[in-house]
């Protein structure tokens, strides 16, 4: 039997394998490679996400525009006009000739008489014209003055859809479309009457703030002297301050006889107002206070000719109903400088047939300052909450989901909720219902918000009293302080009824009649 040998494997040489270095340049050439593609893929993504944004937003600028075109037309000869500085650009819903609705004017004042024919012609009856400060208050004058219904709005208002393409002739498109079907909301414009009484009383407080910049200026050229007048007088344009500056202008430099001009009524002695007037006298601080002097003396005379043009108009606002006569009030400080020069209660009283400094906190100039602000038609306001809304006067409330982000009063430069404010400080030491009012809020919430809060008082005062003549009536501390104790009371009633307690009020004990002492 033969026996099967095993196959042998012939030996084999092992191969020795070299690893070869991979080139530099030729991996960077493939990392750049992929890095491009990547970028291809990326753009191609992001620009098939752009078209499809572009698509939606296309599609609800059509959808708004279908909502907008079904709404009801509320103006059918209605016209928008977008405010510029050098023209103005106007739309109209149709023209009788068929020629182009949309036209530009030149700003100037022919160019505004060619704008007024043209509405005219067009048979427009009310315009819609963007706020843009200055620039559209003559046109919006120009308006009222031709007749034409005019709606001024606001800029935020009167906004495109968002992603159209924002253009002069494209803005007055637009607010004649939105004017048409009455979506544009009116910022509130008084009358003519009121228009000129604003632009008075706006002046004179122009002039006023100014001329109180020259009186600081005479302080800081008294106070370079060494002349401490300001320590001993309240007011250097008092009758004793202006006596005083009045005669170190012409030369006096004598403490003893300045003094001397010291009037009656002054508080203090004229020894010390000799020892205040001993100073360091230079000639280029003597010829600054003459200067200031100067300024101080035409601005009051500016003033004057400002107070009988303020006083002229009342007169020609004065209603014709007969009123009784207006009780005197006593003065309860003396004449100043910038007081008015004329009776503005009564003037106020005829204009507006109630008595306005019978509110506490406000005088003669708040008073005045409110009426030219506000007119004496309060009906363009529906409700009190309206009027206190469109002061900036009452929490504007910002609450999403379910949260209250911010309450904080609306900013604003309104001169009349800055009149009020001024009212209301002036009340921080008063013993009125009001005065009580402002100290314990004060207490509660600080200061500034304290007076924020007594103005929002003051403004519902005033709506009340102008919209439906109701009197006002004075209420003193005592009453606010009784006020609050009711209702802490009810709130301790309140609180003792959840806890499961009663609370039972403690009589003051009787006082019986006095032991007699025995003999």
């Amino acid at each position: 039997m033969a026996v099967r040998q095993p196959k042998t494997r012939s030996p084999r040489t092992p191969s020795r394998q070299t690893r070869v270095p991979p080139d530099p340049a030729q991996a960077k050439a493939k990392k750049a490679q992929a890095q491009a593609n990547a970028a291809a893929r990326a753009a191609a993504t992001a620009e098939v996400r752009r078209a499809g944004r572009h698509a939606e937003q296309i599609r609800q600028e059509a959808e708004e525009c279908a909502k907008l075109a079904s709404l009801p037309v509320k103006h059918e000869h209605a016209a928008g006009i977008d405010v510029g500085d050098a023209s103005h650009w106007v739309c109209v819903e149709s023209t009788p000739d068929g020629s182009d609705t949309v036209r530009e004017f030149p700003a100037h004042t022919p160019g505004l008489r060619q704008l007024v024919a043209w509405l005219q012609f067009c048979a427009v009856t009310t315009v819609a014209l963007e706020a843009s400060g200055v620039y559209g208050h003559v046109l919006f004058l120009t308006l009222l003055e031709a007749g034409f219904q005019t709606v001024v709005t606001a800029p935020q208002f009167a906004r495109q859809i968002k992603g159209r393409p924002k253009t002069d002739r494209r803005d007055c498109q637009w607010i004649q479309r939105l004017h048409k079907h009455g979506l544009l909301p009116g910022v509130f414009q008084p009358d003519e009457a009121t228009h000129t009484l604003r632009d008075y009383v706006r002046q004179r407080a122009n002039h006023v703030r100014l001329s109180g910049q020259h009186i600081q200026r005479m302080q800081k050229a008294l106070e370079l002297m060494n002349l401490k007048l300001t320590k001993v007088l309240g007011d250097v344009t008092g009758v004793t301050g202006l006596k005083i500056i009045r005669a170190i202008v012409k030369g006096q430099r004598d403490p003893q006889v300045l003094a001397q001009l010291r009037d009656r009524r002054c508080k203090h002695s004229e020894q010390e107002i000799a020892e205040a007037l001993d100073g360091r006298y230079r000639p280029e601080h003597v010829l600054e206070l003459k200067l200031c002097l100067t300024m101080w003396e035409q601005y009051q005379k500016v003033i004057a000719q400002l107070d009988q043009a303020i006083a002229q108009q009342l007169r020609k606002m004065r209603a014709k109903s007969d009123l009784p006569p207006l009780e005197p009030k006593p003065r309860v400080r003396g004449r100043k400088p910038h007081d008015p020069g004329f009776d503005v209660r009564t003037a106020l009283y005829y204009l507006t047939g109630v008595d306005l400094t019978a509110i506490e906190g406000i005088d003669e100039i708040h008073a005045l300052t409110l009426v030219s602000e506000l007119g004496t038609d309060f009906s363009k306001w529906p409700t009190v909450k309206h009027f206190s809304s469109w002061l900036g006067l009452c929490p504007n409330w910002k609450k999403t989901g379910g949260k209250v982000k911010s309450s904080k009063t609306r900013k604003g430069k309104n001169r009349a909720a800055t009149a009020l404010r001024l009212a209301a400080w002036s009340l921080m030491r008063s013993h009125s219902y009001l005065g009580a009012y402002l100290r314990r809020q004060r207490a509660r919430l600080g200061a500034p918000k304290a007076i924020t809060a007594t103005a929002h008082k003051l403004a519902r005062i005033l709506y009340n009293l102008l919209r439906y003549g109701v009197a006002y009536m004075k209420q003193e501390e005592a009453a606010y302080a009784e006020q609050v104790r009711q209702r802490q009371e009810k709130q301790l009633q309140r609180r003792a009824k959840e806890l499961g307690y009663v609370l039972t009020k403690l009589e003051p004990a009787a006082e019986g009649p006095a032991d007699t002492p025995s003999a």
